[in-house]
């Protein structure tokens, strides 16, 4: 099964220049430092709900104010090319268990699941088969996750995977179909909606990769390209209770003299961005993370607002501490103090010959 691969040669850079220049040069800091590996073939995410090897782990406030990580492409073995390896996905984990805690996060439950046993995929998936709608699809892959306490709804936008090996301008790399949103109004049972952000057939659209972060009446959806490719970061917002009608996303955009919403979108930062990562912390802070593809490290941003400038990237976590990552979700329990970011990262190595050698997701603790 081809997966996604590491693929860079461009930096990611700031909000046009036209704005402030002076708030987007790159910045340096001190790498954050691991605390923890979180899922695996020794743990009990294994022993419990045959979680070993997976990546991902999204992490979302749930409905009931606890959170939920919501992991990609996850087996009962080790590494996915395993045989009997009862491939699934999306999985979710939950916990109320702070990341900042001594022992850092540990699971409490599973989506789907009584106490113990094997956790099922969410949603449906078409695991090289049909999707949705008489849809093909490889496999059904997670963005983020969002809840609305008002209604007792969760909401996953996720990406349809065409397949893993779409050839591009920078070589191979992997191509969504199209973006969608599935709902649960019982925190287990996930139901995929017919909506679908279609990806163009050059794997060119920018609205694919999503991260939602709602703010008063308004969900601001941050995108970027399927394949971790060269592109632009775009900005729209959309009222939380109209999710499922498109007309209703707003764009953020510049029209040569100033930014406002309510037009095409803009870019807000251009770059090889892996899967973006955006959070409002408890302060008002808006952070951003990714994988900056061309340096290979996970990067952060701050903000005042959504709508506001970014600074310029701060490297967290760096290619020689975690070789072949990817990922970097912020939980949103984090904060600015010192050591107070809190990162799910992902990692997946494999030897000369191609075969996996980890695949696994670690928490890691930095500063912003």
């Amino acid at each position: 099964m081809k997966r996604r691969t590491f693929l860079g040669s461009i930096a990611a850079t700031g909000v046009g220049a036209a704005i402030a220049p002076g708030l987007i040069a790159p910045a340096t800091a001190q790498a954050a430092t691991w605390k923890k590996r979180v899922t695996g073939a020794d743990l009990d995410t294994n022993s419990r709900w045959q979680v070993a090897g997976t990546d991902l782990g999204i992490p979302y406030v749930l409905e009931n104010g606890s959170i939920g990580y919501l992991f990609g492409d996850t087996f009962n073995t080790p590494w996915p090319e395993q045989p009997d390896n009862d491939w699934r996905s999306p999985v979710m984990l939950r916990s109320a268990i702070h990341p900042g805690a001594a022992g850092g996060i540990v699971f409490d439950s599973a989506a789907k699941v009584a106490g113990n046993g094997r956790a099922p995929e969410i949603m449906h998936n078409g695991h090289n088969g049909i999707g949705i709608d008489g849809l093909w699809e490889v496999t059904v892959i997670p963005n983020d996750g969002i809840s609305f306490p008002e209604t007792g709804r969760q909401l996953v936008s996720y990406m349809s995977i065409e397949n893993w090996n779409s050839a591009g301008p920078n070589g191979p790399q992997w191509k969504s179909r199209y973006a969608g949103l599935a709902y649960t109004d019982n925190g287990n049972d996930y139901v995929r909606t017919n909506l679908k952000w279609f990806n163009s057939g050059d794997n060119l659209d920018p609205f694919q990769m999503w991260t939602m972060q709602r703010d008063g009446d308004w969900v601001y959806v941050f995108s970027v390209r399927s394949g971790r490719q060269d592109g632009p970061m775009m900005l729209r917002r959309v009222p939380w209770e109209r999710m499922f009608s498109p007309e209703a996303y707003e764009g953020w955009g510049w029209n040569g003299s100033n930014w406002g919403w309510g037009r095409p979108c803009s870019p807000i930062l251009n770059g090889r961005f892996g899967e973006p990562s955006v959070r409002r912390l408890e302060d008002g802070t808006w952070a951003m993370a990714y994988l900056n593809c061309a340096t290979g490290n996970i990067v952060t941003r701050t903000a005042a607002g959504p709508d506001q400038v970014w600074t310029g990237e701060r490297v967290q976590v760096t290619f020689a501490q975690e070789p072949a990552l990817y990922g970097g979700f912020i939980h949103p329990w984090s904060t600015k103090a010192a050591n107070g970011l809190h990162l799910m990262v992902s990692k997946w190595t494999r030897d000369p010959a191609g075969h996996s050698t980890a695949y696994h997701v670690s928490q890691y603790a930095g500063s912003l």
